[in-house]
């Protein structure tokens, strides 16, 4: 794969409780160890940033897939929820997207969902990695 942009960030400090910023300056957060893995809290976290990353991505693709197919999927929206728990020695991933596609039908929908998974580098990237469910909680038939 030839990369058409490369995304470039450095984290220092105590990796979960240090700092990222990117060389363009426009990610630049201090972050904390959540709560709920005996951390501060209070301060964005890693799993944050990929479910914010994998969401705007996959609406991206969804949003792409519908251009291509001439559907209107009305306001659309995806939110992602990504977990973080033991598995084993270490730590694993799992990934929940909230799809609304209030334009179009859910028959469609689906479709456009399925594609969107496909062609998503997020949803490539994680692929028979962790675990990804999709669900369209919102389509104009419902």
């Amino acid at each position: 794969m030839e990369p058409l942009y490369v995304a470039h960030a450095v984290s220092s400090g105590e990796g979960r409780n240090g700092h990222v910023a990117t060389d363009d300056g426009i990610i630049d957060l201090d972050l904390a160890i959540q709560k709920e893995l005996g951390g501060p809290g209070g301060k964005a976290n890693p799993e944050q940033l990929f479910a914010a990353g994998y969401a705007a991505c996959f609406h991206s693709a969804l949003q792409a897939v519908a251009r291509t197919a001439k559907v209107d999927l009305g306001a659309s929206s995806v939110e992602a929820s990504v977990g973080i728990g033991q598995e084993g020695e270490g730590f694993a991933l799992n990934a929940i997207l909230e799809v609304a596609t209030p334009g179009a039908t859910r028959d469609v929908a689906e479709g456009l969902v399925e594609k969107a998974h496909m062609i998503c580098p997020y949803s490539n990237a994680t692929r028979g990695n962790i675990i990804v469910e999709i669900d369209l909680v919102q389509a104009a038939d419902d």
